[in-house]
């Protein structure tokens, strides 16, 4: 009895614990969902983020150099002798003077009387040359060896504009930065787009085919009565089995496609499961487009790569102005504290404090030269502008024709959308009844078939040309407004 009771606890927790599993494995996903998780997740993004984290420190570098520059140095020299002044030639120069005039010197004072004032100055003079030969005539002024620990600071007082270039370049960075990620968002968006309506357009087709082989079953089953009532012939039998195998064979392939397109959407999404998901958006499409002026002001006014050719033309012209700085001086404020020292000469003292200055008067024309290059590549910015310009109003005009060619294809497949059914109606009716071959029904299911996957397939087309179109414009985030508009219509059969 508890054994039982066992087996049966164990079984209804697999089944549960499977039950769950299958639950987490499948997920249904809209696309504001899907391209939520996309920006929050994507690789793309991140590294958009952390590249705009580079330039701005870069800025907080640049910014840097106005401030002033504080360093620790240590020197050690060693010498082949110590280095030292002799004046001995000065102290036998004068030694006999003063043993003269301290003997023999006469002097005198008025009014005082001279005796007086000769003993005096002879007494001074003997002093004097007391101190002469007893002083230090070969002076040592640094040992052979010595070493010392210095702080050293330097602040620029003027470089001709080259550091507020700098900076202004540092900012140029980050705004480039930002149209960078702009520019990969939108591509992500496009991406996405493809990706999702690209799964949901895999399902619909698995769908598609999974009701083809469904009815090509039955097909096979009433031409199997038929012939066994010796109504149909067996070459009509062997027909219908060629193409219900058929019809498996394209099913496998509608499962594998779906699967491929899975695992595609799950990378945009950067989601390393294996999870099954569902598509909930429709595919759809615009039953009124606004004018093609309207998309190619946008793309002139928001597209990020025309921005970013803004920001060369800035960035170019901060260049010309740092060549022009290279005919200014620059101007340092310095100042050195000594530490700590061994054996230093006391004749060198603890501190200094400056102003140097560096001005170069000639290089070669090397200066001139380089201005005259700033100078070029400004003006072929200029040029890539104009180019880029156009290229993009030729990417609309593209665009927008791919958009009326989907949107007109799906028009015009109503009417044949309506025919096909009504003709594969027909087919099976009359062939049930004797009139019609199983080639006349398999062809008429094929044909609507047909006419129901080729609508889907221009309403994913004008999806994609849509995204394309607006990422050209700059406004990928615009998408879902037009996909949820109430222009939008998702009756594709």
């Amino acid at each position: 009895m508890n054994l039982n009771l066992c087996k049966y606890l164990w079984m209804v927790t697999t089944v549960t614990l499977w039950a769950t599993n299958l639950t987490f494995a499948q997920e249904n996903l809209t696309f504001e969902e899907a391209e939520s998780r996309t920006r929050t997740q994507s690789h793309v993004t991140k590294q958009s983020e952390f590249l705009k984290q580079e330039k701005e420190q870069e800025l907080k570098a640049a910014r840097g150099t106005f401030y002033p520059k504080i360093s620790l140095s240590g020197t050690y020299v060693y010498m082949p002798e110590d280095l030292h002044m002799d004046l001995t030639p000065v102290k036998d120069a004068i030694t006999p003077l003063y043993k003269g005039l301290s003997k023999y010197g006469v002097f005198s004072a008025p009014p005082i009387p001279d005796d007086i004032v000769t003993a005096k100055a002879r007494k001074k003079l003997a002093e004097g040359l007391v101190a002469i030969e007893e002083g230090e005539w070969d002076k040592t002024l640094q040992k052979q060896q010595f070493a010392s620990v210095n702080l050293n600071a330097s602040l620029p007082l003027f470089t001709g504009g080259r550091l507020h270039a700098k900076r202004n370049a540092a900012k140029l960075d980050i705004e480039d930065a930002e149209l960078e990620a702009e520019t990969k968002n939108n591509q992500l968006t496009t991406e996405l787009v493809k990706r999702y309506f690209g799964l949901y357009l895999a399902k619909e087709m698995e769908n598609i085919t999974q009701e083809v082989d469904e009815a090509m079953k039955k097909h096979l089953d009433y031409a199997e009565k038929m012939r066994e009532r010796g109504i149909l012939a067996q070459a009509e039998v062997l027909h219908a089995k060629m193409h219900k195998a058929q019809a498996e064979r394209n099913l496998m392939k509608a499962k594998r496609m779906s699967k491929i397109s899975n695992r595609a959407l799950l990378t945009t999404l950067n989601d390393s499961s294996m999870r099954d998901i569902t598509p909930i958006s429709k595919l759809f499409y615009l039953e009124h487009l606004p004018e093609i002026t309207h998309f190619e002001q946008e793309a002139l006014a928001n597209n990020p790569s025309l921005k970013k050719i803004e920001s060369k033309k800035k960035l170019a012209n901060i260049g010309v102005k740092v060549k022009n700085a290279g005919y200014m001086p620059t101007v340092i404020a310095m100042g050195t504290y000594k530490l700590w020292d061994y054996q230093v000469s006391e004749m060198v003292p603890d501190w200094t404090v400056g102003v140097g200055l560096s001005w170069t008067l000639f290089d070669g024309l090397a200066r001139e030269r380089e201005r005259k290059s700033a100078k070029l590549k400004l003006a072929q910015v200029g040029e890539f502008q104009q180019k880029t310009e156009k290229d993009i109003i030729t990417g609309i005009e593209k665009y927008y024709q791919e958009m009326l060619i989907a949107l007109e294809e799906i028009h015009e497949l109503v009417p044949a959308r309506d025919f096909a059914e009504e003709y594969y109606r027909v087919r099976q009716k009359a062939f049930k009844e004797g009139m019609a071959t199983s080639t006349d029904v398999v062809d008429a299911n094929l044909a609507r078939v047909k006419v129901k996957t080729e609508r889907l397939k221009a309403a994913y087309r004008f999806d994609v040309a849509l995204a394309k179109l607006l990422e050209l414009c700059g406004t990928s985030d615009q998408f879902i407004r037009y996909q949820t508009s109430t222009d939008a219509k998702t009756d594709l059969y």
